[in-house]
């Protein structure tokens, strides 16, 4: 009995005398030029998170975003994990200034992971840096930009990884109940506008509370394979569906019944040449007296990047976007240079395309020119 207990003191001291803390985060600040109607954000149904008075109209926007994580290992088994933000909008935006993103804690072995709490599922191949930022761009494709906006599991993730080729992962979770709200509102849009917990935002005409408290006390689940070649290439496919009762609720808290596939694919992960891509499909459905409403969603994306040298990236994304109430599709371009590894500035065009038919004026396409520089710590 005293050996037990001497292996298990001897365990638990060697574990907690690995223990680290890591702080870290980064402030951006940009400088946007934007050709576009009102911004959804701000109960319009313009494509990007800024906006201006019509369609026809430009404006020049200033937003800041401070964002900030911190990783405690006490074990060598255990990690706990929280990010959160700041920021400074457009004024009007619907939403919160401040807020948390993430809150989790990972237990973990050499093949398991088991992950609990606020997380993003691994399914973006763009925001692949610390804190679910992108390395290639400064906006996001649609894809991650309604990810973004709708979609962070409040549940369990439990990942196997038996070699460094396969990968199988199931998560079940809640607090997803109204994804699906944005799509059939306002459409698709680009931006990179990360929703907080318990935060409120714009759905025209009314508003949504994305992640939040479960409302209709049933789990969603998730499930992925992923096969790879470490450091060369992958292919990833993922299946969400949140499971929502349509229960006839009011704004911000009605419910929508999502579900959608999502495969992503990348070559080049650690050379100077990389291609990324992912595609998407769906349904969403909402519930009224008598009946419900159905919206098929898909859209997809192709990113290439060029890094040259040790500080310059230039990306080039592609994408198509359509729901039964529009078909659309935009390009973005964005060199980005770091002057040292704190310190990254960057210029970046998108044009999207494509009207909506809900919308009083349809004509939603539009451009941005932005500015950016980011401190890193």
């Amino acid at each position: 009995m005293k050996r037990i207990a001497a292996v298990v003191l001897f365990f638990f001291a060697a574990s907690a005398s690995a223990q680290s803390f890591h702080f870290y985060g980064d402030l951006s600040l940009r400088e946007i030029y934007v050709k576009s109607q009102p911004s959804w954000t701000q109960g319009g149904f313009g494509r990007f998170d800024v906006g201006a008075d019509n369609a026809d109209d430009h404006r020049y926007v200033n937003v800041d975003v401070l964002q900030v994580g911190a990783d405690w290992t006490p074990m060598t088994w255990l990690v706990l994990h929280a990010d959160g933000l700041a920021r400074k909008e457009q004024s009007g935006t619907t939403g919160r200034r401040a807020g948390l993103v993430q809150a989790y804690a990972d237990l973990q072995t050499s093949h398991l992971r088991l992950r609990a709490g606020l997380f993003w599922l691994p399914t973006s191949r763009e925001n692949v840096d610390p804190l679910w930022t992108s390395r290639y761009t400064i906006t996001d494709s649609a894809l991650n930009t309604w990810i973004g906006e709708e979609f962070r599991p409040i549940g369990a993730d439990l990942q196997w990884s038996p070699n460094f080729y396969f990968t199988v992962g199931a998560t079940a979770f809640r607090g997803n109940d109204t994804m699906g709200t944005l799509l059939a509102a306002r459409g698709w849009t680009l931006g990179n506008r990360l929703t907080v917990y318990d935060e409120t935002i714009a759905a025209v005409p009314d508003t949504t509370r994305p992640i939040g408290s479960d409302l209709d006390h049933r789990f969603g689940d998730s499930g992925r394979i992923r096969v790879q070649l470490p450091e060369r290439a992958l292919i990833q496919v993922t299946h969400v569906d949140n499971r929502a009762k349509l229960l006839l609720l009011n704004p911000p808290d009605t419910p929508w019944h999502t579900k959608f596939d999502v495969v992503s694919g990348e070559v080049g992960s650690t050379s100077p040449t990389t291609l990324v891509a992912e595609w998407a499909r769906g349904t969403t459905e909402v519930g009224f007296p008598g009946g419900s409403f159905l919206l098929d969603f898909n859209t997809a994306y192709v990113l290439l990047s060029e890094k040259i040298g040790t500080k310059d990236r230039v990306s080039a994304r592609i994408e198509r976007f359509a729901t039964n109430a529009e078909h659309g599709h935009a390009w973005t371009v964005a060199w980005l240079t770091e002057a040292n590894p704190h310190l990254r500035s960057g210029v970046e065009y998108v044009h999207a395309s494509g009207n909506h038919i809900g919308a009083p004026d349809p004509r939603t396409a539009g451009s941005t020119i932005t500015l950016e520089v980011r401190y890193r710590f």
